[in-house]
Protein backbone atom coordinates (compact mmCIF):
# COMPACT_ATOMS: atom_id res chain seq x y z
CA UNK A 1 0.00 0.00 0.00
CA UNK A 2 1.23 3.41 -0.88
CA UNK A 3 1.32 5.67 2.27
CA UNK A 4 0.26 9.46 1.16
CA UNK A 5 2.60 11.81 2.12
CA UNK A 6 2.53 15.35 3.59
CA UNK A 7 4.77 17.94 1.29
CA UNK A 8 7.43 17.99 3.79
CA UNK A 9 10.15 15.34 3.90
CA UNK A 10 13.15 14.09 5.73
CA UNK A 11 15.45 16.73 4.33
CA UNK A 12 12.73 19.87 5.41
CA UNK A 13 14.48 22.42 7.26
CA UNK A 14 13.22 22.72 10.95
CA UNK A 15 11.38 25.23 10.64
CA UNK A 16 8.84 23.76 7.66
CA UNK A 17 5.28 23.51 8.67
CA UNK A 18 4.60 20.46 10.67
CA UNK A 19 1.72 18.39 10.13
CA UNK A 20 -1.26 19.02 12.36
CA UNK A 21 -2.41 16.04 14.60
CA UNK A 22 -5.75 15.19 12.81
CA UNK A 23 -4.13 15.24 9.52
CA UNK A 24 -1.64 12.89 10.89
CA UNK A 25 -3.94 10.66 11.86
CA UNK A 26 -5.46 10.41 9.03
CA UNK A 27 -2.74 9.45 6.86
CA UNK A 28 -2.08 6.03 9.52
CA UNK A 29 -5.69 5.27 9.08
CA UNK A 30 -5.49 5.08 5.40
CA UNK A 31 -2.36 2.80 5.67
CA UNK A 32 -3.71 0.34 8.40
CA UNK A 33 -5.17 -3.49 7.60
CA UNK A 34 -5.81 -5.95 10.02
CA UNK A 35 -3.53 -8.67 10.14
CA UNK A 36 -5.54 -12.13 7.87
CA UNK A 37 -4.06 -14.83 10.21
CA UNK A 38 -6.09 -16.84 12.40
CA UNK A 39 -5.59 -19.61 15.51
CA UNK A 40 -7.64 -21.49 17.52
CA UNK A 41 -6.73 -21.34 21.11
CA UNK A 42 -8.18 -22.94 24.74
CA UNK A 43 -10.78 -20.96 26.36
CA UNK A 44 -8.49 -20.01 29.39
CA UNK A 45 -5.76 -18.86 26.62
CA UNK A 46 -8.79 -16.07 24.63
CA UNK A 47 -8.52 -13.83 27.53
CA UNK A 48 -7.64 -10.48 25.71
CA UNK A 49 -7.67 -12.01 21.80
CA UNK A 50 -9.37 -10.80 19.37
CA UNK A 51 -12.28 -13.06 18.19
CA UNK A 52 -11.72 -13.68 14.35
CA UNK A 53 -15.38 -14.61 13.46
CA UNK A 54 -18.82 -14.61 15.08
CA UNK A 55 -19.34 -17.30 18.26
CA UNK A 56 -23.45 -18.18 17.49
CA UNK A 57 -25.02 -19.71 20.44
CA UNK A 58 -25.38 -23.46 20.02
CA UNK A 59 -28.06 -24.04 23.06
CA UNK A 60 -30.65 -21.88 24.56
CA UNK A 61 -28.72 -19.78 27.76
CA UNK A 62 -30.61 -20.96 30.30
CA UNK A 63 -31.43 -24.25 28.77
CA UNK A 64 -34.44 -24.30 30.54
CA UNK A 65 -36.86 -22.00 32.95
CA UNK A 66 -35.65 -21.61 36.14
CA UNK A 67 -36.19 -19.90 39.27
CA UNK A 68 -34.34 -16.11 40.00
CA UNK A 69 -34.92 -16.79 43.85
CA UNK A 70 -35.80 -19.47 46.33
CA UNK A 71 -39.41 -19.56 47.11
CA UNK A 72 -42.38 -21.45 45.77
CA UNK A 73 -43.44 -22.04 42.11
CA UNK A 74 -47.01 -22.45 41.03
CA UNK A 75 -49.06 -22.01 38.39
CA UNK A 76 -50.41 -18.55 38.96
CA UNK A 77 -54.19 -19.42 36.88
CA UNK A 78 -54.97 -22.12 39.77
CA UNK A 79 -54.62 -20.29 42.49
CA UNK A 80 -57.89 -19.32 44.05
CA UNK A 81 -57.29 -15.36 44.55
CA UNK A 82 -57.99 -14.44 47.42
CA UNK A 83 -55.93 -13.30 50.10
CA UNK A 84 -54.94 -14.98 51.96
CA UNK A 85 -54.50 -18.07 50.25
CA UNK A 86 -52.82 -22.32 50.90
CA UNK A 87 -51.56 -24.29 48.61
CA UNK A 88 -50.34 -27.92 49.02
CA UNK A 89 -46.50 -28.72 48.61
CA UNK A 90 -45.68 -31.01 46.80
CA UNK A 91 -42.04 -31.70 47.02
CA UNK A 92 -39.39 -29.66 46.34
CA UNK A 93 -36.67 -28.29 43.61
CA UNK A 94 -32.80 -27.75 44.22
CA UNK A 95 -30.38 -26.70 41.02
CA UNK A 96 -29.56 -30.21 39.82
CA UNK A 97 -32.60 -32.02 41.02
CA UNK A 98 -35.74 -30.95 39.66
CA UNK A 99 -39.05 -31.90 40.28
CA UNK A 100 -40.10 -34.81 38.51
CA UNK A 101 -43.52 -35.03 37.99
CA UNK A 102 -46.31 -31.74 36.90
CA UNK A 103 -47.82 -29.51 39.52
CA UNK A 104 -51.03 -29.68 40.33
CA UNK A 105 -54.30 -27.62 41.02
CA UNK A 106 -53.51 -26.13 44.19
CA UNK A 107 -50.02 -27.40 44.70
CA UNK A 108 -46.62 -25.85 44.85
CA UNK A 109 -43.47 -26.87 45.07
CA UNK A 110 -40.34 -25.44 47.07
CA UNK A 111 -37.86 -24.43 44.73
CA UNK A 112 -34.37 -23.06 45.02
CA UNK A 113 -32.71 -20.38 43.13
CA UNK A 114 -31.61 -22.08 39.47
CA UNK A 115 -33.31 -25.16 39.79
CA UNK A 116 -35.61 -26.05 36.68
CA UNK A 117 -39.28 -24.32 36.92
CA UNK A 118 -41.66 -27.79 37.43
CA UNK A 119 -43.80 -28.36 34.81
CA UNK A 120 -46.88 -26.83 34.89
CA UNK A 121 -45.88 -23.87 37.11
CA UNK A 122 -45.01 -20.25 35.83
CA UNK A 123 -44.59 -17.93 39.00
CA UNK A 124 -42.55 -17.95 42.19
CA UNK A 125 -43.21 -16.36 45.49
CA UNK A 126 -40.29 -15.39 47.30
CA UNK A 127 -39.99 -17.49 50.45
CA UNK A 128 -40.30 -13.93 52.51
CA UNK A 129 -44.31 -13.93 51.70
CA UNK A 130 -44.87 -17.37 51.99
CA UNK A 131 -45.73 -18.88 55.64
CA UNK A 132 -44.84 -22.68 55.92
CA UNK A 133 -47.11 -24.77 57.90
CA UNK A 134 -46.38 -28.84 57.85
CA UNK A 135 -47.11 -29.58 53.82
CA UNK A 136 -49.14 -26.84 53.32
CA UNK A 137 -47.91 -23.08 52.58
CA UNK A 138 -49.77 -19.68 52.63
CA UNK A 139 -49.45 -16.60 50.76
CA UNK A 140 -50.31 -13.07 50.47
CA UNK A 141 -52.10 -12.79 47.25
CA UNK A 142 -51.48 -8.90 47.06
CA UNK A 143 -47.29 -9.89 46.86
CA UNK A 144 -47.87 -12.82 43.75
CA UNK A 145 -47.16 -11.00 40.12
CA UNK A 146 -47.76 -13.44 37.48
CA UNK A 147 -45.04 -14.81 35.84
CA UNK A 148 -42.39 -13.17 38.42
CA UNK A 149 -39.18 -14.63 39.58
CA UNK A 150 -39.02 -17.20 36.71
CA UNK A 151 -36.09 -16.81 34.24
CA UNK A 152 -37.27 -17.94 30.75
CA UNK A 153 -35.50 -20.37 28.50
CA UNK A 154 -33.00 -18.39 25.92
CA UNK A 155 -33.71 -15.64 28.12
CA UNK A 156 -29.68 -14.58 28.21
CA UNK A 157 -29.02 -16.08 24.69
CA UNK A 158 -31.26 -17.76 22.56
CA UNK A 159 -30.08 -20.78 20.53
CA UNK A 160 -28.90 -19.37 17.02
CA UNK A 161 -28.11 -15.87 18.05
CA UNK A 162 -24.45 -14.38 17.88
CA UNK A 163 -22.92 -14.54 21.65
CA UNK A 164 -20.05 -12.37 20.48
CA UNK A 165 -18.99 -10.79 17.43
CA UNK A 166 -16.16 -10.94 15.04
CA UNK A 167 -13.49 -8.22 16.66
CA UNK A 168 -14.39 -8.11 20.25
CA UNK A 169 -11.53 -8.03 22.50
CA UNK A 170 -12.50 -11.16 24.93
CA UNK A 171 -12.72 -10.17 28.21
CA UNK A 172 -13.42 -12.15 31.76
CA UNK A 173 -17.50 -11.92 31.37
CA UNK A 174 -16.99 -13.33 27.80
CA UNK A 175 -15.32 -16.45 28.74
CA UNK A 176 -17.75 -17.51 31.61
CA UNK A 177 -20.18 -16.83 28.50
CA UNK A 178 -18.75 -18.97 26.28
CA UNK A 179 -18.18 -21.43 29.15
CA UNK A 180 -21.83 -21.48 29.54
CA UNK A 181 -22.35 -22.37 25.50
CA UNK A 182 -19.90 -25.63 26.04
CA UNK A 183 -17.36 -23.61 23.81
CA UNK A 184 -14.14 -25.18 24.29
CA UNK A 185 -12.33 -23.38 21.94
CA UNK A 186 -12.41 -19.94 19.85
CA UNK A 187 -10.48 -18.56 16.96
CA UNK A 188 -9.06 -15.67 17.03
CA UNK A 189 -6.37 -13.29 14.96
CA UNK A 190 -3.00 -14.28 15.54
CA UNK A 191 -0.93 -11.58 17.52
CA UNK A 192 0.35 -8.20 16.05
CA UNK A 193 3.84 -8.83 16.19
CA UNK A 194 5.77 -5.47 16.98
CA UNK A 195 9.56 -4.93 16.93
CA UNK A 196 11.53 -2.38 18.92
CA UNK A 197 14.52 -0.98 19.95
CA UNK A 198 16.43 2.48 20.74
CA UNK A 199 19.05 4.66 19.02
CA UNK A 200 21.48 6.60 20.62
CA UNK A 201 25.52 6.49 21.45
CA UNK A 202 24.41 7.63 24.87
CA UNK A 203 22.05 4.76 26.21
CA UNK A 204 23.03 2.15 28.26
CA UNK A 205 21.02 -0.77 29.43
CA UNK A 206 20.29 -1.54 32.85
CA UNK A 207 23.46 -3.52 34.57
CA UNK A 208 25.40 -1.56 32.24
CA UNK A 209 27.51 1.11 34.20
CA UNK A 210 27.07 4.69 33.41
CA UNK A 211 30.10 6.43 32.03
CA UNK A 212 30.14 10.05 31.67
CA UNK A 213 26.89 11.35 29.34
CA UNK A 214 25.83 7.58 29.46
CA UNK A 215 22.00 7.15 30.61
CA UNK A 216 19.76 4.37 31.08
CA UNK A 217 17.66 3.40 28.57
CA UNK A 218 14.15 3.64 29.88
CA UNK A 219 12.18 3.81 26.44
CA UNK A 220 12.54 0.04 25.83
CA UNK A 221 10.79 -0.55 29.22
CA UNK A 222 7.69 1.61 28.34
CA UNK A 223 7.54 0.41 24.91
CA UNK A 224 7.09 -2.97 26.28
CA UNK A 225 4.98 -2.36 28.94
CA UNK A 226 2.69 -0.56 26.59
CA UNK A 227 2.98 -3.04 24.03
CA UNK A 228 1.99 -5.70 26.64
CA UNK A 229 -1.39 -3.98 27.73
CA UNK A 230 -1.88 -4.78 24.12
CA UNK A 231 -1.58 -8.05 24.36
CA UNK A 232 0.93 -7.87 21.66
CA UNK A 233 3.88 -10.00 20.34
CA UNK A 234 6.68 -7.65 21.18
CA UNK A 235 10.55 -8.20 20.10
CA UNK A 236 12.99 -6.65 21.98
CA UNK A 237 16.27 -6.06 19.81
CA UNK A 238 17.99 -3.67 22.09
CA UNK A 239 19.94 -0.68 21.96
CA UNK A 240 21.26 0.69 18.37
CA UNK A 241 24.36 2.99 18.00
CA UNK A 242 24.10 6.05 15.75
CA UNK A 243 25.91 4.36 12.93
CA UNK A 244 24.23 4.30 9.38
CA UNK A 245 25.27 0.67 8.77
CA UNK A 246 24.09 -0.61 12.09
CA UNK A 247 21.05 1.13 12.37
CA UNK A 248 20.29 -0.02 8.86
CA UNK A 249 20.77 -3.67 9.47
CA UNK A 250 18.47 -3.29 12.42
CA UNK A 251 15.69 -1.45 10.58
CA UNK A 252 15.68 -4.34 8.03
CA UNK A 253 16.01 -6.97 10.51
CA UNK A 254 13.07 -5.48 12.74
CA UNK A 255 10.72 -4.87 9.38
CA UNK A 256 11.33 -8.55 8.29
CA UNK A 257 10.41 -10.26 11.01
CA UNK A 258 7.50 -7.34 12.59
CA UNK A 259 4.49 -5.75 11.19
CA UNK A 260 5.02 -2.88 12.75
CA UNK A 261 8.65 -1.09 13.51
CA UNK A 262 9.34 0.95 16.33
CA UNK A 263 12.28 3.19 17.34
CA UNK A 264 12.66 5.78 19.72
CA UNK A 265 15.51 8.49 19.20
CA UNK A 266 17.07 9.47 16.35
CA UNK A 267 13.77 10.65 14.14
CA UNK A 268 14.61 14.88 14.30
CA UNK A 269 16.56 17.20 11.55
CA UNK A 270 19.70 17.05 13.28
CA UNK A 271 22.91 15.76 11.90
CA UNK A 272 23.76 13.24 14.56
CA UNK A 273 20.03 11.71 13.82
CA UNK A 274 20.58 9.18 11.79
CA UNK A 275 17.41 6.92 11.47
CA UNK A 276 15.48 9.59 9.41
CA UNK A 277 18.47 9.42 6.63
CA UNK A 278 18.42 5.43 6.25
CA UNK A 279 15.18 5.21 6.22
CA UNK A 280 15.03 7.15 2.90
CA UNK A 281 16.99 4.59 1.04
CA UNK A 282 14.33 1.65 2.19
CA UNK A 283 11.59 3.33 3.32
CA UNK A 284 8.25 5.54 2.42
CA UNK A 285 7.85 8.17 4.90
CA UNK A 286 4.51 9.88 4.85
CA UNK A 287 5.63 12.88 7.70
CA UNK A 288 8.71 13.44 10.15
CA UNK A 289 7.39 16.95 12.24
CA UNK A 290 3.95 17.18 13.65
CA UNK A 291 2.44 20.01 15.27
CA UNK A 292 2.13 18.86 18.66
CA UNK A 293 3.86 18.92 22.05
CA UNK A 294 5.51 16.97 23.27
CA UNK A 295 6.57 14.95 20.04
CA UNK A 296 7.23 17.15 17.43
CA UNK A 297 9.64 14.75 15.71
CA UNK A 298 7.44 11.74 15.25
CA UNK A 299 8.37 9.88 11.58
CA UNK A 300 5.54 7.81 10.19
CA UNK A 301 6.10 5.53 7.04
CA UNK A 302 6.55 1.44 5.44
CA UNK A 303 9.84 -0.16 5.56
CA UNK A 304 10.74 -2.88 2.61
CA UNK A 305 13.97 -5.07 4.11
CA UNK A 306 14.12 -6.76 0.60
CA UNK A 307 13.53 -3.95 -1.63
CA UNK A 308 9.70 -2.95 -3.12
CA UNK A 309 9.11 -5.72 -5.82
CA UNK A 310 5.15 -6.29 -6.22
CA UNK A 311 4.49 -8.74 -3.04
CA UNK A 312 7.80 -8.25 -1.16
CA UNK A 313 6.93 -8.03 2.91
CA UNK A 314 6.68 -4.96 3.82
CA UNK A 315 6.37 -3.26 7.94
CA UNK A 316 5.33 -0.16 9.22
CA UNK A 317 7.48 2.09 10.51
CA UNK A 318 6.94 4.39 13.42
CA UNK A 319 9.95 6.47 15.07
CA UNK A 320 9.16 7.80 18.32
CA UNK A 321 11.10 10.84 19.43
CA UNK A 322 14.08 10.24 21.97
CA UNK A 323 12.82 12.29 25.18
CA UNK A 324 11.10 9.52 27.70
CA UNK A 325 7.74 11.71 27.87
CA UNK A 326 7.57 12.09 24.39
CA UNK A 327 7.91 8.53 23.62
CA UNK A 328 4.65 7.66 25.57
CA UNK A 329 2.48 10.33 24.18
CA UNK A 330 3.51 9.57 20.89
CA UNK A 331 2.38 6.00 21.59
CA UNK A 332 -0.91 6.66 23.31
CA UNK A 333 -2.10 9.21 20.47
CA UNK A 334 -0.65 7.30 17.05
CA UNK A 335 0.45 3.83 17.68
CA UNK A 336 -2.06 2.75 20.36
CA UNK A 337 -5.01 3.12 18.02
CA UNK A 338 -2.95 2.00 14.68
CA UNK A 339 -2.49 -1.99 16.12
CA UNK A 340 -5.65 -2.03 18.02
CA UNK A 341 -7.08 -1.65 14.36
CA UNK A 342 -4.28 -4.00 12.88
CA UNK A 343 -5.05 -6.55 15.66
CA UNK A 344 -8.72 -6.77 13.86
CA UNK A 345 -10.39 -5.56 16.97
CA UNK A 346 -13.41 -3.34 17.50
CA UNK A 347 -12.44 -0.82 20.40
CA UNK A 348 -13.68 2.62 21.41
CA UNK A 349 -11.20 4.81 21.31
CA UNK A 350 -10.15 6.69 24.73
CA UNK A 351 -12.26 8.28 27.30
CA UNK A 352 -12.27 12.28 26.89
CA UNK A 353 -14.36 14.46 28.92
CA UNK A 354 -14.46 18.43 30.37
CA UNK A 355 -12.73 19.45 33.87
CA UNK A 356 -12.35 22.72 35.42
CA UNK A 357 -8.86 23.67 34.64
CA UNK A 358 -7.79 24.86 38.49
CA UNK A 359 -4.74 27.08 36.93
CA UNK A 360 -4.20 29.24 33.30
CA UNK A 361 -2.57 27.39 31.06
CA UNK A 362 -0.08 29.15 28.37
CA UNK A 363 -1.15 27.84 24.36
CA UNK A 364 -0.29 29.10 22.02
CA UNK A 365 -2.51 28.18 18.60
CA UNK A 366 -1.20 26.13 15.86
CA UNK A 367 -0.30 22.90 17.35
CA UNK A 368 -1.85 20.21 19.49
CA UNK A 369 -0.53 20.03 23.34
CA UNK A 370 -0.80 17.13 25.14
CA UNK A 371 0.06 18.55 29.15
CA UNK A 372 0.46 15.32 31.99
CA UNK A 373 -1.88 16.28 34.59
CA UNK A 374 -4.19 15.26 37.79
CA UNK A 375 -7.96 14.83 37.76
CA UNK A 376 -10.17 14.97 40.98
CA UNK A 377 -13.59 14.54 42.08
CA UNK A 378 -15.13 16.82 44.80
CA UNK A 379 -18.04 15.94 47.07
CA UNK A 380 -20.58 17.14 44.50
CA UNK A 381 -18.81 14.93 41.28
CA UNK A 382 -17.17 18.17 39.66
CA UNK A 383 -14.09 17.27 37.80
CA UNK A 384 -11.17 19.41 38.25
CA UNK A 385 -7.70 18.98 36.72
CA UNK A 386 -4.17 20.57 37.39
CA UNK A 387 -1.02 20.04 35.26
CA UNK A 388 2.07 18.74 36.94
CA UNK A 389 4.56 21.29 38.27
CA UNK A 390 7.15 19.85 35.11
CA UNK A 391 5.76 19.63 31.37
CA UNK A 392 9.23 18.70 30.21
CA UNK A 393 9.56 15.87 27.44
CA UNK A 394 12.68 14.34 29.48
CA UNK A 395 10.84 14.31 33.01
CA UNK A 396 9.61 10.83 33.01
CA UNK A 397 8.23 11.25 36.49
CA UNK A 398 5.53 13.80 35.76
CA UNK A 399 3.94 10.53 33.74
CA UNK A 400 4.68 8.23 36.90
CA UNK A 401 2.57 11.46 39.13
CA UNK A 402 -0.13 12.41 36.57
CA UNK A 403 -3.54 10.23 36.13
CA UNK A 404 -4.53 12.10 32.76
CA UNK A 405 -3.92 14.31 29.88
CA UNK A 406 -5.38 17.45 29.51
CA UNK A 407 -5.39 17.70 25.38
CA UNK A 408 -5.54 21.47 24.20
CA UNK A 409 -6.08 21.53 20.58
CA UNK A 410 -5.03 22.53 17.73
CA UNK A 411 -6.20 26.13 17.31
CA UNK A 412 -7.00 26.45 20.86
CA UNK A 413 -5.54 29.60 22.70
CA UNK A 414 -4.70 30.62 26.57
CA UNK A 415 -6.86 28.97 29.18
CA UNK A 416 -7.92 30.99 32.12
CA UNK A 417 -8.37 29.07 35.16
CA UNK A 418 -11.69 27.65 35.68
CA UNK A 419 -12.18 27.29 32.14
CA UNK A 420 -13.36 23.95 31.12
CA UNK A 421 -10.73 21.61 29.09
CA UNK A 422 -10.84 17.67 27.98
CA UNK A 423 -8.78 15.33 29.64
CA UNK A 424 -8.03 11.53 28.70
CA UNK A 425 -7.38 9.76 31.63
CA UNK A 426 -4.71 7.17 31.92
CA UNK A 427 -7.13 4.46 33.42
CA UNK A 428 -7.45 1.77 30.24
CA UNK A 429 -5.10 3.62 28.81
CA UNK A 430 -1.91 3.24 30.45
Amino acid sequence: MTIPKDTSGPSSSATANPLPVDAARTIIRSALTPVETTEHVALRAALGRVLARDIVSPIDVPAHDNAAMDGYAFAYGTHPRQAPFALAVAGEARAGHPFERSCGALECVRIMTGAPMPAGCDTVVPQEFATRTGSSVTFDAQAIVPGANCRRAGEDLARGRPALKSGRIIRPADLGLLASLGVAEVAVRRRVRVAFFSTGDELRSIGEPLDTGAVYDSNRYTLHAMLARLDIEALDLGVVRDEPETIEAALRAAAGSADVVLTSGGVSVGDADLTARMTATFGDVAFWQLAMRPGRPLAFGRLWPDGRAAGSRSALYFGLPGNPVAVMVSFYQFVREALVVMSGAIAPGPLQFAAASSAAIKKRPGRTEFLRAVATRDAAGRWSVAPTRSQSSGVLSSMSEANCFIVLAHDQGDVPAGENVEIMPFEGLI
